[in-house]
């Protein structure tokens, strides 16, 4: 009674499972590893890639220089069987001849008739032919019938050696048209298997040291340098206010140097971003207590205000509106200034409105008058409309018309000082501008002039009332400039374009 052989189930299946999880297994500890040790992998893969490309050729070229040594070996043996004094080789030296020659059976062909000159008894059958007749001239070889030599050869190198052989080549010195060998393949495998060894031990040297040299020249050159930024990138971004993180550039003049040079700079910038971000944040801290207290006294004196309104003094009645408008601007102000330290400010909401008015009450606020030493002087015409936002437009042209100012009282000479405001329409663009005989902005004040903590010009500034304005005049979709700064005056451009037909 047969009996059948139980397999676990699922044991084929459990195969290729275990087979795909060491293989990424495999591949995990290679994603795992860092810059040297893959490089190391990669280095001797490629270099033992090389090396299989010349051993194969080199194989293939050996095998046919043996049996071309064979044939050469064969034919001597048929000139010494022909030159027999008896004609008929003997026995002994037929075995002898053959044996020197290393092959079985020798025959030429000549005009046209082959002729077996020697051959062993008994004759072993043939398993495999090859024809070497085409490499007489190295140049003759086509690159097909070299492919097929490789083939040959990785056919008897991993063959069991047990094949009879047939050989046919070109005599030398016009022997024949052909000559042809019977040989065993055991010789030939042994003698390829020996100089394939040699190869590989020569081969696995050279490997070693050509990686060697290619890794630790990579490794110096590539490798090091890009562990060297991404430890200091890890390390800056722990603690990136710390300046002494900053990487230090090389001297290299290639592409890592240059990678080094823009690293620093990028930790440098953001460095002092950080750091201004970080003195912002203070001063929202300590604008946001003081704006609790002053907005409360604004709104006492407010309430004091509003009794002037009955008043029945004309002079009261004529300041008495302004002074309460300057309030509710003041109070709006107090109520919008943490908006600056959010980075945010409201939308602006615009309208139709005439710009002389809003100038004139800019030269007001700043106390300007024909009695006082800087006068401010508007050239606007009475019917010119701009589209902005009052309320917004009024603390840009107070923050330029009040760095003017402080500009012009901080010099030395006593003489009058003017601020101009003039404005025009260009198509669907307002155009203002502002200027000044102040000693105008420095040179080095330039290149930050619109940015916070930077762009002061006087001693102790901070630089936030270009800021805001900046920021306020962009947010209508315009433009502020300087225009010019020369020593007998700062000129400021404004460009407020209209909204468009689709804006709100």
């Amino acid at each position: 009674m047969d009996q059948k052989v139980e397999h676990p189930a699922g044991t084929e299946s459990e195969m290729p499972r275990q087979t795909r999880r060491v293989w990424q297994g495999v591949r995990s500890r290679i994603r795992d590893l860092g810059l040297p040790g893959k490089l190391l992998i990669l280095t001797t893969l490629f270099v033992m890639l090389a090396e299989v490309l010349i051993f194969v050729p080199s194989i293939a070229n050996y095998r046919v220089n043996w049996l071309t040594d064979r044939l050469r070996s064969a034919q001597l043996a048929s000139l010494a069987a022909e030159a027999s004094p008896e004609g008929a080789v003997p026995k002994g030296l037929r075995d002898e001849l053959l044996r020197t020659a290393q092959v079985r059976a020798v025959a030429l062909k000549r005009d046209e008739q082959r002729q077996l000159i020697l051959a062993a008894d008994p004759m072993p059958p043939v398993d495999a032919t090859y024809d070497l007749s085409f490499t007489g001239s190295t140049s003759s070889v086509s690159p097909s019938q070299r492919l097929m030599q490789v083939w040959d050869a990785m056919e008897v190198l991993f063959s069991k050696g047990d094949r009879t052989l047939r050989v046919i080549g070109q005599p030398r010195e016009g022997a024949g048209v052909l000559i042809e060998v019977v040989l065993p393949e055991a010789p030939l495998r042994d003698a390829m298997i020996k100089f394939g060894l040699n190869i590989l031990v020569l081969s696995i040297i050279i490997s070693m040291i050509t990686a060697a040299l290619v890794y630790f020249s990579l490794n110096a050159l590539l490798v090091r340098p890009m562990m060297r930024l991404a430890a200091n990138m890890q390390r800056f971004s722990q603690r990136p206010e710390d300046a002494s993180r900053i990487i230090t550039p090389s001297v290299r003049k290639d592409e890592i140097g240059t990678a080094e040079r823009e690293l620093a700079q990028m930790q440098s910038e953001l460095h002092q971003l950080l750091n201004q971000r970080s003195r912002l944040a203070a001063l929202g801290l300590a604008v946001s207590k003081i704006n609790h207290d002053l907005r409360n006294l604004l709104a006492n004196t407010q309430l004091h205000s509003d009794r002037l309104v009955s008043s029945p003094d004309p002079t009261v009645q004529s300041f008495a509106p302004k002074l309460i408008a300057s309030l509710d601007r003041a109070i709006a102000f107090c109520n919008d200034t943490l908006r600056f330290g959010r980075v945010e400010e409201a939308a602006p909401r615009r309208e139709m409105f005439r710009l002389r008015p809003l100038a004139e009450e800019i030269g007001d606020g700043l106390g300007l008058s024909p009695s006082t030493r800087v006068v401010m002087v508007v050239g606007i015409e009475d019917d010119l409309l701009i589209d902005a936002d009052r309320d917004q437009l009024y603390r840009v042209l107070s923050n330029l018309a009040r760095n003017s100012l402080q500009a012009i009282e901080s010099q030395r000479a006593d003489g009058p000082g003017t601020i101009s405001i003039a404005a025009r329409r260009h198509m669907r663009t307002t155009l203002i501008r502002l200027s000044d005989t102040g000693p105008g902005v420095p040179e080095r004040a330039r290149a930050h002039l619109f940015q916070a903590f930077q762009g002061s010009v006087r001693k102790g500034g901070t630089g936030l009332g270009l800021t805001i304005a900046r920021e306020l005049v962009v947010a209508h979709g315009g433009e502020l400039r300087l225009a010019e700064g020369t020593a007998t005056g700062a000129v400021f451009e404004i460009e407020i374009p209209d909204r468009g037909p689709t804006d709100g």
